[in-house]
């Protein structure tokens, strides 16, 4: 199993609307490192930090569960974007802000705290996953 932290607006869609919805398709990543972590990384069963991005503040908001492994977003071209489904696992009880995030000694390498780290999709070391978890729970 692998982890994974993936970005979203939350006026665009946020925990809550994962919650609502159980399932959803992961699509518009235009970005190719991003694209090839979903179409090549992502496995069924991978768990994923739901991470409210472009927020004040911005944070881990929940955990989502990779369902459908990567499959072209549909185009009327050869498939170059591919997207996953997510289902919902869990709603933080404690929101988990990026300033609490940078202040933690364990989570140091963690890509999401990274100084000009802007995927919306990035692998997670476990260690890193399961601290912002307890963190958030």
């Amino acid at each position: 199993m692998k982890f994974w932290l993936m970005k979203s607006e939350p006026s665009v869609y946020s925990i809550e609307d994962l919650q609502r919805d159980k399932v959803t398709c992961w699509e518009g990543v235009r970005n190719f490192q991003a694209r090839n972590f979903m179409r090549d990384g992502m496995k069924k069963g991978d768990l994923v930090l739901f991470y409210h991005s472009n927020a004040e503040p911005s944070g881990v908001a929940g955990i989502a569960q990779v369902c459908a492994e990567g499959y072209p977003e549909p185009t009327k071209e050869k498939p170059l974007w591919f997207m996953v489904d997510l289902k919902f696992v869990a709603k933080f009880s404690h929101f988990v802000p990026l300033a609490l995030l940078k202040s933690q000694k364990e989570l140091k390498g963690m890509l999401v705290i990274q100084r000009g780290s802007r995927l919306s999709v990035q692998p997670v070391e476990k260690k890193h996953f399961d601290f912002v978890c307890r963190i958030g729970r």
